[in-house]
């Protein structure tokens, strides 16, 4: 009867672990990308009003000011595309896979002010530097939605990170050696957290670009692998 309590209760400690080692992984996954995204919003913001105020004053043209904004925007996208977690830069490629051109943003912001059928080249110079001025606005503009939703996910993420120690905590409270219960904690959950990082990343190799769903399958599932793995060996 000892024994199959004991192994009762083994299989119960290594399920809660798992657990523990998926709720952390998705809660570090949520914070990263919330703070990629807020770090992009706040540097294109920064970009395009340095811009606007070079042209402005005269010291570039609107044409070179919108030239410059378009680069540095998609620039900035991809650095920080780079600071997400695999699954966030699998939804910011389903997103948009790729910054637009300046000619498709001309073209766009002609119509808009414009109407359809009226070229940008046949525009007088003020109204070309018009549609500059506003390809330079946009530049400096995240999805509003988006970046809504990312810090609503940052407070899901704090959160799961929150019930993840509490679940830590009753292990380590329950366990009979504690200082090893304490131990294994923190190795599962280090685990789960970076195996759920590399299992991304592996997904995103295998499904390609803008998969988010695949990705995230991935992630948790290299996430649960990690940490089982550690919890066995320890």
């Amino acid at each position: 009867m000892d024994n199959e309590e004991n192994k009762n209760r083994e299989l119960f400690e290594n399920a809660l672990r798992g657990l523990e080692a998926d709720i952390a992984n998705a809660g570090t996954h949520l914070i990263i990308d919330s703070h990629a995204r807020q770090a992009y919003a706040k540097q294109i913001k920064a970009m395009a009003i340095e811009l606007r105020s070079n042209a402005m004053t005269g010291r570039i043209s609107w044409l070179t000011a919108a030239e410059q904004a378009q680069d540095t925007r998609n620039i900035i996208m991809q650095i920080i595309r780079t600071r997400s977690t695999p699954v966030g830069l699998a939804m910011a490629q389903q997103l948009k896979h790729e910054g637009k051109t300046l000619n498709e943003l001309i073209a766009r912001k002609t119509k808009q002010l414009h109407g359809q059928g009226i070229a940008f080249d046949k525009l007088s110079a003020e109204k070309q530097n018009a549609v500059y001025a506003e390809i330079i606005k946009s530049a400096g503009k995240s999805n509003p939605k988006v970046t809504a939703l990312m810090k609503n996910l940052s407070r899901a993420g704090r959160g799961l990170i929150f019930v993840s120690i509490a679940l830590s905590v009753y292990t380590v409270a329950t366990a009979e050696n504690k200082f090893d219960a304490a131990g294994e904690e923190i190795a599962v959950t280090g685990a789960g957290i970076g195996g759920g990082i590399a299992g991304g990343a592996m997904a995103g190799l295998a499904c390609g670009p803008g998969a988010p769903v695949c990705v995230t399958v991935g992630a948790f599932l290299g996430g649960a692998l990690a940490a089982f793995g550690v919890a066995m060996v320890w």
